[in-house]
């Protein structure tokens, strides 16, 4: 006698799926986002309207450098400032953790939070973006909203916003290379209670750093450095932004 097979429901195995697809659509549009790095400028130029003094130079053709504006700390208060001086690329920050069993669970870029209301749970998303050209610029920003798009949207613009210059130069004591691949002096960045100490590396070593910090230092064009962290690491907001503070550092005089 051949065994019947025994065929769940429909409507049960759709309950059963439902997570895990809505997890997979998510991871899928991280994906195209990080695809589409390059943010087209005569897009942004042919419909621009600068409301402020310093955006009308730029779109008028007075300012051509970035470096103008962040040497002589001038407030940027238009993100268009931004895309049009520089080909930016972006990424997300693994902020959030999917649901698994027993606790476990993947990182993800998208952190959920509830909060009770009489007509039911209202979800909030956030999520960390940072921007950088790879060639001594980086910004990072955070941003919240009803859903995840909005949410991207608001953190990458506030990024643009945060955009600090990086200092580069080749400074460890065991290489005497030309190239601008490492920090110049050994420099900490403190938030809450994570600190991150970088320090200069010789053309080679690769970036010695948490998987997160990363993809900050790839946008702002280091390739070598070592690390240390101390302080509650799995905190990837603190993390991210010790690290920024430690590269904003890096403008300073030894």
């Amino acid at each position: 006698m051949k065994k019947k097979l025994e065929i769940k429901p429909v409507e049960k195995k759709i309950e059963e799926l439902a997570e895990e697809k809505v997890l997979e659509v998510i991871e899928e549009v991280i994906e195209e986002v990080k695809k589409k790095e390059f943010i087209p400028r005569d897009l942004v130029l042919s419909s621009w309207e600068p409301k402020t003094r310093l955006g009308r130079e730029v779109k008028e053709g007075k300012i051509k450098n970035i470096d103008e504006i962040l040497d002589n700390k001038q407030k940027i208060l238009e993100e268009q400032i931004i895309d049009s001086l520089l080909p930016l690329k972006t990424d997300l920050i693994s902020i959030g953790q999917s649901k698994g069993k027993f606790g476990g669970g993947k990182r993800r870029a998208w952190r959920q939070t509830q909060r009770k209301t009489q007509e039911g749970n209202v979800a909030t998303f956030s999520t960390m973006a940072v921007v950088g050209d790879e060639n001594g610029h980086v910004g990072i920003g955070s941003g919240r909203a009803k859903e995840t798009l909005p949410a991207r949207g608001k953190a990458q613009r506030k990024a643009k916003l945060n955009l600090i210059k990086v200092n580069r130069t080749c400074a460890a004591f065991d290489c005497a290379c030309s190239e601008p691949h490492t920090i110049p002096f050994k420099v900490m960045g403190k938030a809450g209670s994570v600190r991150v100490i970088l320090i200069p590396a010789p053309q080679g070593t690769g970036l010695v750093v948490a998987n997160e910090l990363k993809k900050v230092l790839k946008l702002a064009g280091i390739k070598d450095v070592y690390s240390k962290t101390f302080g509650k690491q799995r905190t990837s907001f603190n993390l991210i932004k010790a690290c920024v503070d430690a590269l904003n550092k890096t403008n300073l005089k030894k």
